[in-house]
């Protein structure tokens, strides 16, 4: 390194962390607003705002600087504004408190907006009565880590997304709870991030959308009581691990939405008291190993516009449905899962089952036809027509069927 170089890049250095400051704002300091401390700072100092409630419009920040709150103090945009709008990098946001943005049609309002942003950090801030909560657009190298959000309106035209991505890369999204907005969390043209152990109930659409989003990952989330739990659309090379969907009903609810996603896997999630597990329609070279499905009104709905998936070692039980189909042609493999339905016997012991299980039913195909026919549920005619369908096939897909069903149950708990 040149002597030149090196004297640049110590002064750089030190000038950035040695003599960088601490400004102090609040009621009882010398500065008594965050626009004014802003304007004070430098990069690489450090704005610590003390308790209290700062209404002050809409926020500009423009330096790379770190906010830190006392006790999350309040920031009100007074349902008009959007409060925080970062157009920096190397920005923190850490311990502040964001109340009551504006609404709009039109404009997306945020809570804390981020535009062309790098290495953004937003740690142990909460968020109530927002439209969007936290927005990033055109923003790489990021984290949002270890915040509540909480929204109860009425309508959906009243609440946007809680964390709201566009245009994004390599963004860490760690450890939320997200409560009561559009959905919880939305992708869309977002590549190579991470959405991990965070909690989202109570949305109005979805918990987790994607759009347009390739090579992410999103694992060990729970999403209870959303809309639909996850919907995952457009998209390819997404993993999708140990997550938990739950309590995810009504007539057009599932889980999990896939659609139109390609080159995929999902593994050890756990499916339980949805109207629909996992809802598949154009989807292709999908992995799907070690889940768990108990407890759904269909386990699985695998449209016959889906082909090359492979369903293995997947446990399915308490279930009315197991799988359903709308075509007599399934270009998939189920192998090696275990049902509870499963009434075959086993010889030799080996724990594997010694004659094919076909996981749809004849009653499952006139429902997908018939809707109302639900209402035979548990019917003797029901019991009838399924024990003449597996003793002469008639309706149901001869080639989707598991040639080696198990016995006994997997001990999923195990997860690699």
């Amino acid at each position: 390194m040149s002597k030149t170089l090196f004297v640049s890049a110590f002064y750089l250095f030190f000038s950035t962390s040695v003599f960088a400051d601490i400004i102090k704002v609040g009621p009882k300091q010398s500065i008594h607003t965050i626009k004014e401390g802003i304007a004070l700072a430098k990069p690489g100092d450090t704005l610590f705002i003390t308790n209290g409630i700062y209404r002050e419009g809409n926020i500009s920040l423009q330096n790379s600087i770190t906010i830190l709150g006392e006790n999350h103090p309040i920031l009100d945009g007074e349902n008009k504004f959007e409060i925080l709008t970062i157009h920096a990098d190397n920005v923190v946001i850490n311990g502040l408190k964001f109340i009551n943005t504006g609404i709009a049609s039109m404009n997306d309002i945020a809570a804390i907006k981020a535009v062309d942003c790098k290495r953004l950090r937003v740690s142990n801030n909460q968020f109530e009565n927002t439209f969007f909560g936290i927005y990033f657009a055109n923003c790489s190298q990021s984290w949002i880590e270890n915040n509540e959000l909480h929204a109860d309106v009425d309508a959906e035209h009243q609440i946007a997304n809680g964390v709201h991505m566009w245009k994004c890369d390599h963004i860490t999204i760690h450890n939320n709870i997200i409560k009561g907005h559009r959905d919880g969390i939305y992708f869309e043209f977002v590549t190579n991030s991470l959405i991990t152990n965070n909690y989202s109930e109570g949305n109005m659409r979805y918990g987790l959308h994607f759009m347009f989003s390739h090579n992410n990952e999103y694992k060990e989330n729970t999403f209870v009581n959303n809309g639909a739990g996850v919907a995952v659309m457009y998209t390819t090379g997404v993993k999708m691990i140990n997550n938990k969907f739950e309590n995810n009903w009504g007539s057009s609810s599932y889980g999990l939405l896939l659609k139109d996603i390609r080159d995929s896997y999902v593994s050890g999630n756990s499916f339980t008291a949805n109207s629909v597990g996992i809802f598949m329609e154009g989807s292709s070279r999908i992995e799907f190993k070690e889940n768990s499905f108990s407890k759904n009104g269909y386990a699985i709905k695998l449209q016959a516009s889906c082909d090359d998936n492979v369903f293995s070692g997947n446990n399915f039980s308490g279930n009315t449905f197991d799988m359903a189909t709308n075509g007599s042609l399934v270009l998939n493999t189920v192998n090696s899962n275990y049902w509870d339905r499963y009434e075959g016997y086993d010889l030799n012991k080996d724990n594997i089952g010694d004659v094919p299980y076909h996981p749809v039913s004849m009653y499952s195909m006139i429902v997908e036809q018939i809707p109302s026919a639900v209402l035979l549920w548990r019917s003797f005619l029901v019991l009838l027509m399924d024990k003449a369908e597996k003793a002469i096939p008639a309706m149901t897909p001869e080639n989707l069927k598991d040639v080696s069903p198990s016995m006994r149950p997997y001990d999923l708990n195990k997860k690699g």
